[in-house]
């Protein structure tokens, strides 16, 4: 029972496959400068399922002409690997230029994840922006984007039934993970209470001095 309530909790807060689908159309019709994509933690030196998807969608949306560049975002939070370098690393691997590539790695939470990048983005110059994670982020993102963050972000949340096709042909490249290494690193759980992290997943630890 109860992990039939958390699968169906997941698919509660998560965008349905019709919805995700509305979306992706919607995004053919534009060309965005760039496209956000939050970081996750790499475990046990691996890309886990959530970070290959997030990195292959990035992948798909930039050979299909959806968007021009990819921003990578997250700091070394629960490991010692800044998640937005290791994905920059696997999108190179799979053939993503790298000009056309870019981090951000101060983010701690989600929510960090697109106010910093939507900040940096509009230093680089970009105009056009739009977020693309896993419907399951992208949905729990959707109100914080739209009240803190800016009107003019769109959504682009994977489509499970894309991802499907083209699994099979996804590889596992190796990788230089020490260039990733902060040594400095103290896992968030050591550097902030539970009732901190928890206002940080709601957007309320956000350093609005950064990247100004």
């Amino acid at each position: 029972m109860p992990g039939l309530f958390f699968t169906f909790l997941i698919e509660a807060c998560s965008f349905s496959s019709k919805a995700t689908k509305r979306l992706l159309n919607k995004s053919l019709a534009k060309t965005y400068d760039v496209i956000i994509v939050p970081g996750t933690p790499f475990e046990n030196l691996l890309w886990g399922r959530t970070m290959k998807g997030r990195v292959y969608w990035s992948k798909y949306l930039y050979d299909r002409g959806i968007t021009k560049n990819i921003m990578y975002s997250g700091s070394s939070v629960y490991t010692p690997y800044y998640e937005a370098i290791i994905m920059t690393q696997y999108g190179e691997a799979i053939g993503i230029p790298k000009k056309h590539i870019f981090t951000e790695t101060k983010a701690e939470h989600s929510t960090e994840n697109i106010f910093y990048s939507f900040k940096r983005a509009k230093q680089l110059g970009f105009e056009k922006i739009a977020v693309a994670s896993d419907p399951f982020q992208t949905r729990l993102l959707r109100r914080y984007i739209r009240k803190r963050v800016s009107m003019d972000i769109d959504l682009i949340p994977f489509v499970v039934d894309t991802i499907r096709i083209i699994e099979p042909s996804m590889v596992d490249p190796v990788i230089d993970y020490q260039q990733a290494f902060n040594k400095e690193f103290i896992s968030l759980k050591q550097r902030q209470s539970f009732w901190r992290r928890l206002r940080g997943t709601r957007g309320l630890n956000v350093d609005t001095t950064l990247y100004r």
